[in-house]
């Protein structure tokens, strides 16, 4: 039995919050020309990866980020597969200075996507007909910490550091 009356403790409305809302595909597309029957294939093709990310506010205190995934295997000058893969996600991020948000938009959120985007490219490639590909792991506080040093960089009258 539970005591009805007993108080429940106060959540804090100035608490910072930082919470996933939903995860989506927003844009997927796998081609494979000639199917798993590539002729003259020798081993393992060679694959050219991208990956890059985006945030965008979408209402007060939501954001959507992006991890945009771009893969293209190529045996010679063949194309085995593409792949094209926008793995997105709504973020609720509230009671942060922008420093904070800035970090929660580029790394912890695109940590969170990646693996839903690992997940999709595998299964795509298996069923278009190849072994699976598993992204690399991803190091989004360098990308931050670049995009941080490229920003500072443009800004009129920076310092520079040599």
């Amino acid at each position: 039995m539970t005591d009805q009356n007993a108080a429940t403790p106060a959540v804090d409305p100035n608490a910072p919050v930082v919470t996933p809302q939903v995860v989506y595909l927003k844009d997927c597309s796998f081609e494979s020309p000639n199917g798993p029957f590539v002729g003259g294939l020798e081993g393992q093709p060679a694959v050219n990866l991208n990956i890059s990310t985006r945030a965008t506010a979408i209402a007060q205190d939501l954001h959507e980020v992006v991890v945009q995934v771009h893969l293209e295997a190529k045996a010679g000058d063949k194309v085995v597969w593409l792949l094209e893969l926008q793995q997105a996600g709504a973020f609720l991020v509230r009671n942060l200075v922008a420093t904070d948000v800035a970090q929660v938009l580029s790394i912890m959120a695109p940590n969170y996507l990646l693996s839903y985007a690992r997940s999709t490219v595998s299964e795509l490639v298996t069923k278009g007909g190849f072994p699976p590909f598993l992204l690399p792991l991803v190091t989004f506080e360098a990308l931050h910490a670049r995009a941080a040093q490229q920003a500072a960089a443009q800004q009129p009258g920076a310092a520079t550091v040599n």
